[in-house]
């Protein structure tokens, strides 16, 4: 591996050539980036109360009455969750595969509020000096823009006509019954970018409670590979009533295509994002779904228990 010069201000990718170029993630070929991203993170959740996959349908309704219901909740939850404040933490480190020490790293914490104008605004609470270019990285504005909508990955009615969503069958993980879909873009858009992967809906909620894939399309051209690593982003129900993204893990190896006479180049690269004290700002209007008020059903209960989070990540 190449030690890439260091450039605090911007920060910089180079190549041995000098050649700069976003942060780039590649495992070794596409197709093998795809095969991890929806295999790999599934043998550790094995022990972590996954159950097997049962292929049958779903009872009492088809697989397109499944994926409607949960376009509509999840509408519901997006406009719950634009409700909330949150704090949003992010951690990238690049490893050195010889000594698995952290050789350089990313790190923001970002307040999700609003302002006087009841507008929403982040606010930056902790961000130490960049050192991620001391792995041979720099981030790209498709890794801004993949933590902001694809890490917290939500498929409402809207969003549905732009995926392909395939009914695989049905999991139990831990205490929650899911309904499992393979998700992928139906189409591929210039300059935007999709989710595609394994979606697990919940059979009571009908609301996301885990996904594992990646973001697609991944630019492979040498000397100007943008590209991100496979990810698993768990959910939590904090309100009573939906479930919130509360934890992503990625993890993957850049790799840098030989270029211009220089050797080709890897870095092993891991990222968490955590979402925390999520706070309801305002009350929604109200929420109907399926013809019910269902605004403050759920949290208002004091019997109300919700149930556990899917195969609990890591702290």
């Amino acid at each position: 591996m190449s030690t890439t010069t260091s450039n605090h201000s911007p920060l910089h990718q180079r190549s041995r050539t000098g050649v700069t170029t976003p942060m780039k993630i590649f495992f070794k070929a596409l197709a093998t980036l795809l095969t991890l991203a929806l295999a790999a993170p599934f043998a550790a959740h094995a022990q972590q109360g996954f159950g097997p996959l049962d292929p049958s349908p779903p009872k009492d309704l088809t697989p397109e009455q499944v994926v409607t219901k949960m376009g509509e909740r999840e509408a519901v939850f997006r406009d719950a969750r634009d409700s909330y404040t949150f704090r949003q933490s992010v951690k990238i480190d690049g490893i050195d595969d010889d000594t698995g020490k952290v050789v350089g790293e990313y790190q923001q914490v970002t307040d999700i509020v609003f302002d006087k104008d009841g507008k929403r605004a982040e606010h930056v609470v902790f961000a130490p000096q960049n050192t991620i270019d001391n792995a041979g990285v720099t981030m790209s504005p498709t890794d801004f823009d993949e933590i902001e909508h694809r890490l917290p990955f939500i498929l409402t009615t809207e969003d549905l006509p732009k995926y392909n969503v395939k009914y695989l069958g049905r999991q139990k993980i831990d205490d929650l019954d899911t309904y499992v879909f393979q998700a992928g873009p139906n189409k591929i858009q210039k300059n935007q970018h999709y989710f595609q992967g394994k979606v697990w809906v919940d059979q009571q909620d009908f609301e996301i409670v885990l996904v594992n894939g990646t973001t697609v399309p991944q630019v492979t051209r040498p000397g100007h590979e943008d590209l991100q690593p496979p990810f698993t982003t768990y959910y939590e129900q904090v309100d009573g009533k939906n479930w919130f993204p509360t934890y992503t893990k990625a993890e993957g190896v850049l790799h840098f295509a030989a270029q211009n006479g220089a050797l080709s180049q890897d870095v092993h690269l891991r990222s968490v994002v955590k979402y925390t004290d999520y706070k309801q700002f305002r009350s929604t209007s109200r929420i109907i779904y399926n013809g019910e008020d269902i605004t403050n059903k759920g949290s208002d209960n004091p019997n109300n228990t919700s149930p556990p989070a899917p195969a609990a990540p890591p702290k």
